[in-house]
């Protein structure tokens, strides 16, 4: 008797538990795919097994840029952001990244544009430890991975009033603009390593 209870009261939870609903859990399960294929490309890339990827690829600030896969970190969603006194309006602030604190920054503002406004699609990408600075650059959307050897080099001659890392910009296949970003060499701006206002 009891065993029969006991079967009835855990088919009665089971069937309160919420539902995803269908659409939803296939977003999901593409999300997650997306997600476990771009790791294992940025690691492959990484390693030099893949010779056709060299670029992660995101906006900021409505603007197509490429990292470097040996510069990138991880990749996080946006979580909370604690303000920081006294900076400058490009400095987000801090966020805790798996118990390390990093800085938080708006790229496009730090430009002079626009503030990136923080939406379901923006990320997080972090600098790569090797660079050992404990930053991440604010992202509307992380687009994948991108061969800039498919791409055509625009004239360097146009890029000379432009800081250092952003020394070289691109024309893919689709007549999109990109551009590659440095941030080894955004490291060393002095603008950059003051964030005070």
């Amino acid at each position: 008797m009891d065993s029969a209870n006991s079967s009835r009261e855990a088919s009665a939870a089971l069937s309160h538990t919420p539902q995803i609903s269908p659409d939803r859990a296939a977003r999901r399960a593409r999300m997650r795919d997306f997600q476990t294929h771009l790791v294992d490309r940025m690691h492959a890339a990484r390693s030099g097994a893949d010779a056709h990827v060299n670029g992660l690829a995101v906006v900021i600030g409505g603007s197509r840029y490429l990292l470097d896969l040996k510069q990138a970190g991880e990749i996080t969603t946006v979580g909370a952001i604690t303000g920081v006194p006294l900076t400058a309006d490009w400095f987000l602030g801090l966020s805790n990244l798996r118990g390390n604190l990093i800085s938080i920054i708006d790229l496009a503002r730090f430009q002079g544009g626009e503030s990136t406004v923080i939406e379901k699609d923006s990320r997080v990408v972090a600098f790569a430890p090797a660079l050992g600075f404990n930053c991440g650059l604010l992202v509307s959307r992380v687009l994948g991975l991108r061969n800039v050897a498919e791409m055509t080099l625009k004239n360097p001659a146009a890029a000379a009033d432009n800081p250092p890392w952003l020394a070289r910009h691109y024309v893919d296949q689709e007549a999109q603009d990109w551009t590659e970003l440095d941030l080894s060499l955004i490291t060393q701006d002095s603008r950059f390593l003051h964030v005070g206002s």
